[in-house]
């Protein structure tokens, strides 16, 4: 059996490398939470990420992987019985909308511009709408 080396002090571990940008813990930071868009309006929540393309075979430490988009999308289903939705299911969300990261995560478009709400903007429009009273707002 093989046994790893010891270390014996703080200073024998090995410097992390430098990166440009902000580093964040995308389960901390992002998974799960609530998203938000320029008007404050709750919007849908980061069920997942993706990630720019790396080499796997020849990974660089100087140059690690980046956060592309946001992925959101019907996985209620998949964490009660497992697997993964298909990627026609997912909607993505541009990193480049988000303007803020906290409790919650904040965009800088519009709700009705992201693909990620079609499903309520049609339920809005198909359904609820066809409720005595579903076209405005209780008075």
């Amino acid at each position: 059996m093989s046994r790893r080396p010891r270390i014996r002090s703080w200073d024998e571990l090995a410097e992390p490398p430098r990166v440009a940008g902000r580093v964040i813990d995308a389960e901390l930071d992002l998974l799960d939470h609530q998203v938000f868009d320029r008007d404050a309006v709750q919007t849908t929540t980061v069920d997942d990420l993706e990630l720019s393309p790396v080499d796997a075979a020849h990974p660089d430490p100087q140059n690690p992987p980046e956060l592309t988009s946001i992925l959101t999308g019907p996985v209620l289903s998949t964490r009660v019985f497992g697997g993964r939705p298909p990627e026609s299911r997912w909607a993505r969300i541009a990193w480049e909308h988000v303007s803020g990261l906290g409790t919650v995560v904040e965009l800088s478009v519009p709700a009705d511009a992201l693909d990620a709400t079609w499903v309520e903007r049609w339920f809005r429009d198909h359904i609820v709408a066809r409720i005595p009273g579903g076209r405005h707002d209780p008075e």
